[in-house]
């Protein structure tokens, strides 16, 4: 019988937590992204290490910790730092952290990412809404056995993100003066940057945004009945766009341009799931 990770992770983490501790959203937080989980109400925090099945993030700017605890008095699960395929990781490493959290008791997954535009008219340092996606990884971390514990052999991606969730970032936006467009989000494997024929095959097909990460949390979601909503922090104009070649150091500026808003809607929206609970 194969070994459920999720599950022992849980355990795990159910086993140090007050008993009156109930989370019910879960965020993951990109690139430069980290700063809002440190103004989270802690109540545990757990380094990917000591945590069954779970994959040690090798990248600059990705902490490796979950921290529990409430922000805008809702109890919530942050992921400082994500898993990538490119770094290693496996399918399975993939989904234990996503599926771990939905054992905990989370229904609701907001993503933060950092991501290059392909549609000029956004500049870099804006935040993008993501309204659906593009897997071009080739590659699907849902591959193998299916556990039907978790969800049904083949899902649906009719409403990959939330309508309610977007909803939300919406009036959070227009309530607080921030410009929010909504984007087509291509996820690739990475590590290599695109090359510019690359990036012009990616507008063609719709994207307006491109990045390493997110495409695989959001199948793995969906899969298990977790309602999710996404914001990109445009870090950079995809390669050929602009004379600036890409660098990791320029998606780390301007990933931290775009946290302020970002942090914005993310409270407001949390706010929001609170008043509505």
């Amino acid at each position: 019988m194969k070994h459920d990770f999720a599950l022992e992770a849980a355990n795990y983490i159910q086993a140090k937590l007050p008993q009156d501790f109930h989370p019910k959203v879960g965020l993951i937080l990109g690139s430069g992204l980290g700063g809002l989980a440190s103004t989270i109400d802690q109540v545990a925090s757990f380094d990917y290490k000591d945590l069954p099945g779970f994959f040690i993030s090798t990248v600059q700017g990705h902490a490796g910790q979950l921290v529990m605890g409430y922000l805008q008095g809702v109890p919530v699960i942050c992921m400082k730092g994500r898993v990538h395929l490119y770094e290693g990781a496996s399918y399975e490493q993939l989904k234990t952290p996503i599926r771990a959290m939905k054992r905990l008791g989370i229904d609701t997954l907001l993503i933060t990412n950092a991501a290059g535009v392909l549609n000029t008219s956004i500049h870099p340092g804006s935040v993008v809404m993501i309204k659906d996606q593009i897997n071009l990884t080739g590659v699907n971390a849902l591959i193998g056995p299916n556990d039907a514990e978790y969800g049904p052999r083949f899902s649906g991606m009719e409403e990959a993100f939330s309508p309610l969730i977007n909803q939300l970032f919406t009036k959070a936006a227009k309530k607080h003066g921030i410009t929010l467009p909504e984007g087509i989000y291509c996820g690739v494997m990475g590590p290599t940057y695109e090359t510019p024929a690359e990036i012009q095959f990616y507008k063609q097909i719709g994207g307006d945004l491109v990045g390493m990460s997110t495409v695989h949390e959001v199948m793995i979601a969906r899969h298990c009945g977790i309602k999710v909503g996404a914001l990109s922090a445009v870090s950079n104009y995809a390669a050929g766009l602009s004379p600036q070649k890409v660098n990791h150091e320029e998606v780390l500026i301007f990933s931290d341009q775009a946290a302020g808003n970002m942090t914005t809607l993310i409270l407001e929206v949390l706010a929001e799931l609170k008043a509505t609970s």
